[in-house]
């Protein structure tokens, strides 16, 4: 016989989907295979996605920008950053040059990156789109204002 768990002993949730933890991961699995779905056909993973929208993002009014703070905007650890970089430049997407002063990395985007990216993005808004369509548009507003809360600043 197996050992039972006496949740009302143990949670403050009547059941998971009272969990704000638990809802969070189920829908973030759910939308992130979606998304993920739709980058192989660009021949990204998530993250390479992630960081070179960062990179585009960062670089769009022409600056030199460092690895460390496309990390920091992606919420990435500077080793797994790195990796990330090292991919994409493997694939040709980004650049990395040493900076001014020698100690850093300045990234940006190659022509073919910013091609890729050009075609991505929008495919991953619209599946955003599909993703979110059962929310009205208020309520996507709140849904971004709520995120933006829980967003930890340094």
């Amino acid at each position: 016989m197996s050992e039972r768990t006496n949740f009302k002993k143990i949670s403050v949730h009547e059941g998971p989907k009272q969990s704000p933890g638990f809802l969070l991961w189920h829908i973030s699995t759910s939308w992130r295979s979606s998304i993920e779905t739709i980058l192989k056909i660009f021949g990204l993973t998530h993250p390479q996605f992630v960081v070179l929208a960062a990179t585009g993002w960062l670089t769009r009014n022409g600056d030199n920008i460092t690895q460390v703070v496309i990390g920091k905007m992606a919420s990435l650890d500077p080793n797994t950053n790195s990796q990330i970089l090292k991919g994409l430049e493997q694939k040709n997407l980004i650049k990395r040059d040493l900076s001014s002063d020698g100690r850093a990395k300045n990234v940006s985007l190659t022509p073919k990156g910013s091609q890729v990216l050009s075609n991505a993005l929008p495919a991953v808004e619209r599946m955003d789109d599909i993703f979110f369509n059962p929310l009205k548009e208020s309520e996507i507003s709140t849904l971004v204002a709520l995120f933006q809360k829980l967003i930890p600043t340094d």
